[in-house]
């Protein structure tokens, strides 16, 4: 019998969330599901915001947030342990569709035994194979029902697979509706009138024992250039602020250490250094130039090496097409170079204008609002197909 969000039968939805970000995303489109299919019954693999929406959790993603290959190792327990709970929770509520939130490697062994029960599969926020390991893009034709993809040159990508995909926008567009202002920002966090600087590290452990410090020594060369230079480094809540703040002491740097602010620190800075990922994003979003760095451990370069496809990692230089902002991710980030890359931005407030107005044109690429609402229709209307 078909069931139906306001029927007789209430359509029972899995969403797995299994990083920090998708905990965000998918917190935001519970509460959008939840206003179009009251009786809906979510439960999750999530974390404190998915839980804050009133969601079950079934399983925290904070217990097997990893990166890279090599890092993987060192949590098999963990992500063993967390699987046969979602397995015995999904044979026992036996969902109508399985909403999958990036977190690939993990979430398409998840789709592969929901289709086995006879669930429908959709994939929010989908892998990016189109930059590396596109051979999984067959796996996702056999197993993904519908796709809601959040940037713009991912439909044509996936539906020259044969899938089922809509372009919905990025849900950063929601979340960052309200910007900062710029003015009020920097009067909280400013104390000098040389050049502000945020760190940003990353939002998981793994890669922030990878960065910190290359950002820190990198940090200490920009100040023997601009020694007015002063330094912030938000923390994500993911991460223990008074561990960071201890740890980036010994370095005796002008440095202060804020949590759960990233935004206002990003909006308050001349030029951040950046781990790649959403937080780059972000950072376009607010019109604050970047430089980007990653670091993976070395047996996952070597991997990466050899499957990753594309020549640019980061999400603004993708969009655009182009290179715009400086990167340090296919090329070893050590602290001299970023650090001489910083110093060649901050000479130049010409080349730091220019950065700011590519990065506006960033923003009007990115949809319209309402992106939860969007997937959360879409959600709904495949649960009900089947």
């Amino acid at each position: 019998m078909k069931r139906s969000s306001s029927g007789e039968f209430p359509l029972e939805i899995f969403i797995s969330a299994g990083e920090a970000s998708g905990d965000l995303h998918g917190s935001h489109l519970a509460r959008a599901i939840k206003t179009i299919a009251p009786l809906a019954s979510i439960s999750c693999l999530g974390g404190p915001r998915m839980r804050a929406e009133g969601i079950p959790v079934v399983v925290d993603h904070r217990s097997m947030s990893v990166v890279g290959v090599a890092e993987l190792a060192g949590h098999i327990r963990a992500i063993y342990g967390a699987w046969r709970k979602i397995k015995a929770h999904l044979l026992a509520t036996r969902p109508s569709v399985v909403v999958l939130i990036d977190f690939p490697d993990f979430n398409l062994f998840l789709g592969r035994f929901a289709k086995k029960i006879g669930a429908k599969v959709f994939y929010y926020i989908s892998p990016q194979v189109w930059g590396w390991r596109e051979g999984r893009v067959k796996t996702i034709r056999k197993l993904v029902d519908r796709m809601a993809v959040i940037l713009p040159f991912e439909k044509e990508f996936y539906a020259s697979h044969g899938i089922v995909v809509d372009y919905v926008g990025h849900p950063l567009v929601d979340i960052m509706a309200d910007l900062p202002d710029k003015a009020l920002c920097e009067r909280l966090y400013r104390n000098s009138a040389g050049p502000f600087i945020g760190l940003l590290p990353g939002s998981r452990r793994n890669e922030v024992n990878l960065l910190l410090d290359i950002l820190l020594d990198a940090a200490r060369i920009i100040s023997t250039s601009f020694p007015e230079a002063r330094f912030i480094m938000p923390v994500a809540p993911s991460l223990d602020a008074g561990e960071l703040e201890s740890r980036a002491s010994g370095w005796r740097l002008p440095l202060r250490v804020v949590p759960s602010d990233t935004y206002g620190v990003i909006r308050a800075c001349d030029l951040i250094l950046a781990a790649s990922g959403t937080v780059t994003l972000e950072a376009a979003i607010l019109e604050t130039p970047m430089i980007i760095v990653y670091k993976l451990s070395r047996l996952s370069r070597r991997v990466g090496q050899l499957l990753i496809r594309v020549k640019m990692a980061g999400l603004p230089n993708l969009i655009a097409g182009r290179k715009i902002v400086p990167e340090f991710v296919e090329e070893e980030p050590t602290a001299p170079r970023v650090a001489e890359c910083a110093i060649g931005l901050l000479s130049d407030p010409l080349l730091l204008d220019g950065a700011r107005r590519e990065l506006g044109q960033i923003h009007s690429r990115l949809g319209e609002p309402g992106i939860s609402e969007r997937v959360a229709r879409l959600v709904v209307d495949t649960a009900e197909a089947g």
